[in-house]
């Protein structure tokens, strides 16, 4: 595969050809989720995105190293905790279980390394005594706040104006910051909240810092790329770069930087504060993973993706072609030119899909060659990833008959057929197809297979 891979870059606003650092290697981290509560499809974007750019990555380079961290420390944790009355840890570990779970279930494989914030608080207090030895940081009635004025370039990266820099702070405006901007990187607790000794007293890090912290003890100082949601940009990455940069004397923090736009309903994003969110556990109990993976790629990743039911069963008929059409095929050692072109234009899945669509086409007409490319770009956007039977035996959703339900009424109109009952055999027949179920005779027998209107 060529190398030419064309991203743009945040920082710049503009399309720019993607240079690693090392000539065959490549440091990505990408934010991961606050283990509060279940992933809704809006958190699940930037994991199916990445997760189908690192899959590209691996093709183009030898190394790649990908970092998605856990924050497992946040106010919105210890406030949910509190209203459900277990610990913490409880809560963090049962929700980071789901996380993976529902993650697994879309497809996404798990990064190389996968940092929790309670791990590295050792490291945020030492990058805060760092700041505060370089006058970038300064002491304030038991917080530890980044001085924004000692920053010359400050916002140039999320491109805000004074008062929108202002709204964003993370804290509210309080008589003890210097300057309204300023946010804060350690904040003491009380008994009541977690809390670690450092030099300031018994506390816990600011969100914005343990990123900085957690991508520098992994990628090093700088690294290639960053990722997450365009929600992100500003307050939290403008304040991860401040940080870094400061502490590493105006070092580079990351060269280049993705974000994907946000999912939306009905034209307003998604999210749990306006309560119009669709949780991946929810869609999990009526559609296949690979139904929703396929929405989630549908739109291009920097565009808005407007989510809905009826868009994640469209998907899964368009799978249920494709897999007819790839078989028992096997995957091409390498991509179609086409495709290879689309996702090295700044990953352009929708151009990739559409090639996938056409693909599909000439393997329906005996075409091998075609399916065992589709069967590869499958794999580069983690599509395609189940053998054909099963994927069409496995159902989709608890209204789903289920493959012994279905084994059992081909036996009886096995029995039928043979006691020539044919107004019974052809009932059965046609109650199945009413359920998506269509039967295939043939010399060894009959097989099923779960047809377009399954599970839809």
């Amino acid at each position: 595969m060529s190398k030419l891979l064309q991203l743009h870059n945040t920082a710049t606003r503009s399309k720019q050809t993607f240079t690693p650092m090392r000539e065959d290697a490549v440091g990505l981290y990408v934010c991961g989720p606050t283990v509060y509560d279940l992933a809704h499809v809006g958190n699940a974007r930037p994991v199916v995105v990445f997760d189908s750019f690192v899959r590209l990555l691996r093709r183009l380079y030898g190394t790649v190293t990908y970092v998605r961290n856990i924050t497992d420390i946040e106010d919105k944790i210890i406030d949910r905790a509190h209203e459900l009355g277990v610990t913490i840890a409880e809560l963090t570990a049962d929700t980071t279980q789901a996380f993976h779970d529902d993650m697994a279930a879309l497809g996404a494989l798990p990064p190389d390394h996968e940092p929790r914030a309670t791990e590295h608080v050792d490291g945020m207090i030492a990058m805060t005594e760092v700041l505060i030895e370089k006058n970038h940081a300064y002491e304030a009635d038991g917080h530890v706040l980044f001085d924004t004025t000692s920053m010359e370039d400050y916002g140039v990266f999320s491109k805000r104006s004074q008062r929108e820099l202002i709204a964003g702070a993370r804290v509210e405006v309080a008589p003890y910051k210097r300057n309204a901007t300023d946010f804060v990187l350690w904040k003491p607790s009380n008994e009541e909240q977690p809390g670690w000794d450092s030099p300031w007293g018994k506390g816990r890090p600011g969100w914005h810092l343990e990123c900085s912290v957690m991508s520098e003890a992994l990628l090093g100082q700088t690294f290639d790329i960053h990722g997450g949601g365009i929600d992100l940009v500003f307050p939290h990455h403008q304040n991860e770069i401040a940080q870094s940069t400061c502490a590493h004397d105006g070092a580079a923090f990351a060269n280049y930087w993705m974000h994907n736009g946000h999912v939306t309903v009905g034209g307003e994003k998604m999210s749990k504060s306006l309560g119009n969110f669709l949780t991946v556990h929810e869609l999990l109990e009526e559609f296949p993973g690979e139904a929703i993976r396929l929405t989630l790629l549908s739109a291009h990743y920097r565009q808005p993706l407007d989510f809905t039911k009826e868009a994640i069963g469209e998907s899964r008929r368009i799978l249920d072609k494709w897999y007819r059409a790839v078989g028992q095929a096997t995957a091409s050692s390498d991509l179609p030119v086409a495709v290879e072109a689309a996702l090295c234009d700044d990953l352009n899945t929708p151009k990739a899909i559409a090639e996938m669509h056409r693909l599909s086409d000439l393997a329906m007409a005996g075409d091998g060659a075609a399916a065992s490319d589709l069967k590869a770009v499958g794999e580069v956007l983690g599509l395609l990833q189940a053998s054909a039977e099963t994927w069409f035996q496995g159902g989709g959703g608890d209204d789903d008959l289920s493959a012994e339900a279905i084994e059992n009424l081909i036996e009886q109109r096995r029995e039928a057929r043979a006691n020539k009952d044919f107004a019974a055999s052809d009932q059965i027949r046609d109650d199945l197809a009413a359920q998506g179920i269509v039967l295939e005779d043939g010399a060894g027998g009959t097989t099923w297979r779960r047809g377009q209107g399954a599970g839809s």
